[in-house]
């Protein structure tokens, strides 16, 4: 649904360089490092190192920085505000150093961002599916979210707790005299209720550490996760899935026991702990998958990977271009490979596994990325287009002859590709026949763009085509029809950039989105979110207009430096300029 507004311009100026209109041309390849900010901007931090504390709940994970800032990947894309900092962190909770608690995604009918006032002196969190804990210093336990299960209902007295636990519609409250508190789905507790030092909820089992560095399990044993391996003894920490449990040793050694699969058949190996098992000093477990902290500071993952939960964030940095879909995000990198992070899921339909973060082996020679609701397409140097993700509505199922193709957009549910003779292909859903059908003279294209059920061409003369559906008024360009040099789109709204450097927007504008602010003046990319839409200035700095729910429009310090950005639902990627270090083989053709 994105269309990266780097290459919508190169695509421009190459063939308007060609065409003989007089627009700058920068013909040297540009490498550069994301910085990602609104929902789901999980980008710009490397968790190869400096990673002082883990999470993980079903399919995300998250990982706090030593500088406080918070990396999250897998099932979810949803991410707090790029300024906030944090001491401790659960997934979807930050505890901040003043004591507040920052709650972050879908607050739906459950209030689950909705902190509980007075939001100070809290000491410790946990989440469980659909509801939040959070420690007070003074022992007592506040919840909030959903109470389907008396999940919320801590039991009194509601004092003298020190821990606090929390997984599927059960909680766990440490007290001071070593005993454990359930309530919830689960209230069942181990005898004796005594010496415990640290406490753990799985979705359906509890696990306890005693003083003695045994581990005591209760609840379903269905998988074994409830059965300790021998010796039981020198544990630590310990942290429950779904059906299996892991277990941290002071030498640094982490143990797992339960299920390596889902019970129905599929092997993932969550409990095939990789070698070297050493060093690590903190355990996390979603549902399928299992994570694990090394004293250097690297984070290491294994098991189910259906959410991309075990594709570490690699470094955001060395990349040329970027494309952004609903909840996953492409990034291509000056050697020809494609980074993907994200959801690999539909988040609205169970069990819709589309893989839109699994790039297709071999990851090499691209030279153009898209991203759509829940599909990427990649375009190779030899001019081919390969697509991976959903294809309910052959969105990804390119036309032949696949070749030839010089640029690539991805609209909801379709394709488009510009073809180096100029003509364009779309594919994918074509509803009333006027979303994949071209406008002719199918001719002198040298740009693309794709909205959620429109598209967009630009001529060589600086005119624009538009076609598909046009509620909105997102198919009606504003006259005068002339000296544009790139165009975006994305929902239902459209951004066109002229020749002199100003934007001009139409179509929907709920937000404001076609409300560009003044001076509109020298511009030198464009990008369309859902909701939002940018302009990077020839000095490189961001102007961002339209809905800021998410801080999408909120651009981090140092706004300077940019040369593309890419924006989707509530969020934006930007490539910051990085010192070339070595010659880039990419081209665009």
């Amino acid at each position: 649904m994105c269309v990266d507004g780097g290459i919508a311009v190169l695509l421009a100026l190459a063939f308007f360089g060609a065409h003989g209109l007089a627009v700058p041309a920068d013909p040297t390849p540009r490498m550069g490092r994301i910085v990602g900010w609104g929902q789901g901007s999980n980008v710009g931090a490397d968790i190869s190192s400096g990673v002082i504390a883990i999470a993980s709940r079903s399919t995300a994970n998250c990982a706090l920085k030593s500088n406080g800032t918070v990396v999250q990947w897998g099932g979810s894309s949803l991410t707090p505000r790029p300024t906030d900092t944090f001491v401790s962190v659960d997934v979807y909770l930050g505890l901040k150093a003043d004591g507040s608690i920052v709650a972050w995604g879908r607050n739906d009918d459950y209030g689950l961002t909705s902190v509980p006032a007075p939001n100070s002196g809290f000491v410790a969190i946990a989440g469980g599916y659909i509801h939040s804990l959070g420690l007070k210093s003074d022992g007592s336990i506040v919840a909030w979210g959903a109470n389907s299960s008396g999940q919320c209902d801590v039991p009194a007295p509601n004092t003298g707790f020190v821990a606090v636990a929390a997984n599927g519609y059960h909680s766990l409250g440490l007290k001071s005299d070593g005993s454990i508190v359930a309530w919830g789905s689960r209230t069942d507790l181990p005898e004796p209720n005594t010496g415990f030092v640290a406490i753990a909820a799985g979705v359906y089992h509890s696990l306890g550490v005693k003083s003695d560095g045994s581990v005591v399990a209760w609840g379903s044993n269905t998988r074994g996760q409830c059965d300790i391996p021998e010796p039981n003894s020198g544990f630590i920490a310990v942290a429950g899935g779904e059906g299996h449990s892991l277990g941290l040793k002071s030498d640094g050694s982490v143990v797992a026991w339960g299920s390596n699969g889902d019970g129905q058949g599929r092997i993932f190996n969550q409990c095939v702990v990789p070698e070297p098992n050493t060093g690590f000093i903190a355990i996390a477990a979603g549902s399928l998958h299992s994570v694990g902290l090394k004293s250097d500071g690297s984070v290491v993952c294994w098991g189910s990977n259906d959410g991309g939960q075990c594709n570490i964030p690699p470094p955001y940095a060395n990349f040329v271009s970027v494309a952004r879909g609903y909840n996953h995000a492409l990034a291509l990198r000056a050697d020809g490979s494609i980074a993907a992070w994200g959801s690999n899921y539909n988040e609205y339909l169970p069990l819709s596994f589309f893989g839109q973060c699994i790039v297709p082996e071999p990851n090499g020679d691209f030279v153009g990325v898209a991203a759509a609701l829940w599909c990427s397409m990649g375009l190779k140097s030899d001019g081919s287009v390969v697509g991976w993700g959903d294809n309910s509505w052959g969105q990804r199922a390119v036309p032949s002859p696949n070749r030839d193709f010089a640029a690539i957009a991805a609209g909801e549910k379709h394709g488009v590709g510009l073809k180096s003779d100029g003509r364009i292909v779309a594919w994918g859903w074509d509803g009333s026949l006027v979303i994949t059908t071209v406008p002719e003279p199918n001719a002198n294209f040298v740009a693309i763009a794709a909205g959620v059920s429109h598209s967009m061409g630009l001529k060589s003369d600086g005119t624009i085509v538009t076609w598909g559906y046009n509620e909105q008024g997102q198919c009606s360009v504003p006259p005068p029809n002339g000296d544009f040099v790139a165009i975006a789109a994305r929902w239902q709204h459209c951004l066109g950039l002229k020749s002199d450097g100003s934007i001009v927007a139409w179509g929907d504008n709920t937000y404001g989105q076609n409300d560009v602010p003044a001076p509109n003046t020298g511009f030198v990319a464009i990008a369309a979110g859902d909701y939002h839409s940018l302009g990077v200035k020839a000095d490189g700095s961001i102007v961002a207009w339209g809905s800021n729910v998410y801080g999408e429009c909120t651009v981090p310090p140092p706004n300077r430096g940019y040369f593309a950005i890419a924006a989707g639902y509530y969020c934006t990627l930007g490539l910051r300029s990085q010192p070339v270090t070595r010659a880039a083989s990419w081209t665009l053709y």
